[in-house]
């Protein structure tokens, strides 16, 4: 379902192999969150996906695990951010600005995407689930 979903509105698409169940479980844990059913569906699929100039539209499980680490862990940020902490990363807009899903105590417990924008630390509202931001993103609906 999801790779003909994103080969049908992003053309230009790559994919990758499949992420394994121990993958998902091993980033879940180390995250410390429950991957939303349709993320861990996509991953299952393809480990990621690129649009058109690499665009993360969906990062591979490695960079999910290694970029919210690093952001929810760099001392730097504290300072100049909200906490990182109830946000869960898993796509970029190619600008600095990042897709999440919110996360509260301990899973995403609502299928909605935000973006956060890396300028004024803002958390904004782009989609009702996974399926709505990749086709909301690739008709121009979700601007950045």
């Amino acid at each position: 379902m999801w790779r003909e979903l994103i080969a049908k509105s992003h053309p230009d698409h790559e994919f990758r192999p499949a992420t394994s169940e121990e993958q998902l479980t091993a980033a879940e844990a180390r995250l410390g969150v429950a991957f939303p059913a349709a993320l861990r569906d996509l991953l299952r699929e393809t480990n990621g996906a690129c649009g058109e100039y690499s665009l993360g539209l969906v990062w591979p499980i490695e960079r999910i695990v290694k970029d919210n680490l690093e952001f929810r862990s760099f001392p730097d940020f504290r300072d100049l951010y909200m906490p990182f902490d109830p946000l869960l990363f898993f796509g970029d807009a190619g600008n600095g600005d990042q897709f999440a899903f919110v996360i509260l105590n301990g899973a995403v417990q609502r299928p909605d995407v935000f973006v956060w924008n890396h300028e004024d630390d803002s958390r904004t509202w782009v989609a009702p689930d996974l399926e709505r931001y990749l086709e909301w993103w690739a008709d121009g609906r979700i601007k950045t």
